[in-house]
């Protein structure tokens, strides 16, 4: 953890985001007083692919028809 200063921070941004970039947590302060902390982000779970369930399912022919009557009726508490 490294501590720096708001005006090094102003004086050398891209330095200081680098050093984030690497890994490391930067802690800001103003006037002896710790206001912020500057941490890399981590991934904790990878993403998904892309079709990962491709061909497990199909979507009906008439999955955007009409509800039956009756069913509609239920939905709008009549």
């Amino acid at each position: 953890m490294l501590n720096i200063t708001i005006d090094d921070l102003q004086r050398e941004p891209l330095k200081y985001l680098k050093q984030v970039e690497a890994g490391e947590t930067l802690v800001i302060f103003r006037a002896d007083q710790p206001i912020a902390e500057l941490k890399p982000i981590t991934t904790s779970k990878p993403l998904r692919p892309f079709g990962l369930c491709a061909g497990e399912f199909t979507v009906p022919e008439d999955f955007d028809a009409s509800l039956p009557d009756d069913m509609l009726n239920a939905f709008e508490g009549k």
